[in-house]
Parts: C-alpha cells; sequence; structure tokens
C-alpha cells in the first residue's frame, strides 16, 4: 500500500480533486490487491490442512486392509488349529484396528477444521467499498457546506 503524502501546496490548503482522485484510486488499488494476497494466503492454508486430512485418513484406510488380512488369518488359524496359533493373529489385528481409528478421527478433524477456514475476499471487500463510500459522501457533504 502507498504512504500517505502530505498535501502540495500552501500549508492550510485542500488537495485539489485530481489529488483526491488519484489517492482514493491509490487507496483502492492497494485496498484490492491486499484482498487478494489475503484470499490466496488463506486458500494454500486451507489446501495444506485438507491435504494432511486427506493423508491421515488414506493411512488409516492401508492400515484397515491390513486388519482385515489378519483377522481373516486368525479366522483361519482359528478353524485349523487350537487357540494358540490365532489369539496371537487376533490381539495384532486388534492393535491395527486401535490405531485405524485414532488416525481417521484425527484426519476427520482435520478436515473438519480446514472447512471453517474458507477464505472469504469478497467479505473484507465489502467492508472497505463501505468505507470508502462513507469517506467519500463525508468529503462530498464538506465540500457543501463551504
Amino acid at each position: 500500500m502507498t504512504q500517505h503524502q502530505p498535501p502540495s501546496g500552501a500549508p492550510g490548503s485542500q488537495p485539489s480533486l485530481g489529488e483526491l482522485v488519484a489517492r482514493i484510486s491509490e487507496n483502492v488499488t492497494g485496498l484490492v490487491k491486499g484482498e487478494i494476497e489475503l484470499a490466496k494466503a488463506k486458500g494454500k492454508r486451507m489446501a495444506v490442512s485438507l491435504g494432511l486430512g486427506a493423508g491421515l485418513l488414506a493411512a488409516a484406510g492401508v492400515l484397515a486392509l491390513y486388519a482385515l488380512g489378519m483377522l481373516l488369518s486368525a479366522a483361519a488359524w482359528g478353524i485349523a488349529e487350537a487357540l494358540s496359533p490365532w489369539a496371537g493373529h487376533l490381539i495384532v489385528a486388534v492393535l491395527l484396528l486401535v490405531i485405524v481409528a485414532v488416525l481417521a478421527l484425527v484426519g476427520v478433524n482435520r478436515l473438519k477444521a480446514a472447512q471453517k477456514d474458507v477464505p472469504a475476499p469478497q467479505e473484507g471487500l465489502k467492508a472497505d467499498v463501505a468505507v470508502a463510500k462513507a469517506a467519500l459522501q463525508d468529503g462530498l457533504e464538506r465540500g457543501s457546506a463551504k
């Protein structure tokens, strides 16, 4: 954004209409550029958060497949033999399912948090336009009062 420049001319004189329009143009340009940069930063942060959440859910899916394999292996050993060999397989499968549950919960929480952070640049622009309109109206009222 540009720096505020003191009015040219004699001390106590008012800036010309051209100078005021130039300042307004510079300020509006700076505000729009700032809002665009803010939207880019928020979008990038949201994409990183969504990527991490999706990665955790993918890891949970892979571990769920391993757990299914272990459960099937445990069932096969349980049918084929007594309790000892399949009991070990079953314990490992249950532990993998616990890990799956933890990863899935963390992934879902990350995705929910990312959805709350959706950028809304139009809100900032609306506020900027309202301030500019109010300042312009105030300036017009002051000018017509003189």
